[in-house]
């Protein structure tokens, strides 16, 4: 069970050593700290890592506020909704500093805030989804006429819905993703229809409407600098912690990523199956357990495995491993194991942060889940059928496993060649589980047997003699055998 408790004790370690935020200052009050999250660039996978760690790391101090500090001319839809997920369980007020653009994604997510601020000359808008090309280096492609209102319907219903949560006008956001819609408040024509709809920080903050129903637009004002929006939103002088992207989140990108966490994870499955197959060898379970400690290692810098779910797969191992080593159960244990197993890996991927319950679940974050883990699954089911067929006719199989004839003519003495020979063909059961040694029964005669090739045989397999060569005697699956001659 070494590799088992190797691979506890290595992914308690990692675990025990989360990113450290760079900015943060570890002798803040809890009470007198407003949190930063800067939303740069493109919006995209690594971006969620660190709006997660922020938002967890300020819903669990007690910030007094939490601001996007916003330049991006868009990205990913799948991750714009875990963003806006995740923002949605802040219990603190959350404002968008558009500093000084949130162009498509960026404008998606300012909706999702309770308040936006933009600097002189920010633009905020033109949100409707646009189509990629899947090659390397392409470019946008126009979308086809079938599939462009898929698209751009759960599009607009998204920033719809976020601006009807934090009180801003649907109908403007709504704008900002269909082109044939327009939109004017009073008679006053913001954006005429076939158009757009993208605001300079004047237009955003303008004011519209008459009476009580006076209002501005979309942006409560446009500062300068962090300092004078924390002037505007009543902090002044609060100390600000900044989140950045760690190196560690950024690894993590790439460990979370389809398709290279179902193959971290089917390569780690795979190693220790070898282990298996070739108990005592120790470098596949060394290997296995070092790239399962990394897949868990970059899932939890992602926020989405925890600790409980680490256990679960250790738990369901070792009861796989007890299974197929010491106490053979009709396969119980080893079915158990295996849905522990599976479970955790699979709710290993899912975002949990903050305060998450069962109805966060994103269907998008579900069918990365469930991809990464089919294609880990069918890549160790093909690798491990290729393992057992070919592994045994290796020479290094063969130097691992002692297959020397110990007859008299390599000075060993042994049973006579003639009353060895008479056991070919002798049919049995095994009477313990061959791994590939064991004891097999035949008739009422015990003998100390291997498999052929190094197969692992249950207890109770009807067995055939098919070699037998000094005190080596190898046996075969009888149903195997006479399938081959059949």
């Amino acid at each position: 069970m070494k590799p088992y408790f190797c691979l506890l004790a290595t992914l308690s370690i990692l675990l025990a050593q989360p990113p450290s935020a760079p900015a943060a200052d570890a002798e803040l009050s809890a009470g007198g700290s407003v949190y930063v999250i800067p939303i740069k660039g493109m919006i995209e996978r690594g971006l969620v890592y660190a709006i997660r760690r922020g938002v967890k790391e300020a819903t669990e101090k007690g910030a007094r506020a939490v601001i996007f500090d916003m330049d991006t001319p868009g990205g990913r839809l799948d991750a714009t909704e875990e963003i806006i997920g995740i923002i949605s369980g802040i219990k603190v007020k959350t404002y968008t500093y558009v500093n000084p653009n949130a162009i498509s994604a960026g404008a998606i997510i300012a909706m999702a805030t309770d308040h936006i601020y933009m600097a002189p000359g920010g633009l905020i808008g033109d949100a409707m989804p646009i189509m990629m090309s899947p090659l390397p280096m392409g470019g946008p492609e126009a979308m086809p006429s079938d599939i462009k209102e898929k698209a751009v319907s759960p599009t607009a219903a998204l920033i719809r819905s976020a601006a009807q949560r934090k009180g801003h006008d649907a109908e403007l956001a709504e704008a900002m993703v269909r082109a044939e819609k327009g939109y004017s408040i009073g008679g006053k024509v913001i954006c005429p229809t076939n158009h757009l709809l993208t605001l300079t920080a004047f237009e955003a903050e303008q004011m519209v409407g008459e009476g009580d129903e006076e209002r501005r637009l979309l942006s409560e004002g446009t500062v300068k600098d962090m300092n004078e929006l924390l002037e505007k939103i009543g902090h002044p002088g609060s100390r600000t912690v900044t989140i950045t992207i760690t190196t560690a989140e950024e690894i993590a990108r790439v460990i979370d990523g389809f398709p290279w966490s179902g193959i971290i994870l089917a390569a780690g499955l795979l190693a220790l199956y070898i282990e298996f197959k070739t108990p005592g060898v120790i470098l596949p379970g060394i290997l296995g357990v070092i790239l399962l400690a990394i897949w868990f290692w970059g899932h939890n810098i992602a926020g989405l495995a925890g600790m409980g779910d680490i256990l679960l797969f250790v738990i369901g191992a070792i009861l796989v491993f007890v299974e197929v080593i010491f106490v053979p159960s009709m396969g119980i244990l080893g079915v158990i194991g295996a849905i522990c197993m599976a479970t955790a890996l699979f709710m290993s991927m899912l975002g949990r942060f903050p305060e998450w319950s069962p109805g966060d679940l994103r269907l998008g974050r579900v069918n990365d889940a469930l991809k990464n883990l089919g294609l880990a699954f069918v890549m160790v089911a093909a690798a491990a059928a290729a393992v057992a067929r070919f592994l045994p006719k290796t020479g290094l199989f063969h130097r691992l496993v002692l297959e020397a004839d110990m007859n008299k003519g390599k000075g060993f003495q042994s049973t006579p060649d003639a009353e060895t020979r008479m056991l070919v063909g002798l049919e049995g059961r095994a009477e313990t589980f061959l791994r590939p040694a064991g004891i097999g029964v035949f008739g009422d005669k015990r003998f100390d047997v291997v498999t052929r090739d190094g197969q692992f045989l249950p207890q109770g397999t009807p067995i055939v003699i098919a070699e037998a060569h000094g005190n080596r005697i190898v046996v075969e699956d009888m149903k195997r055998m006479k399938s081959g001659k059949s």
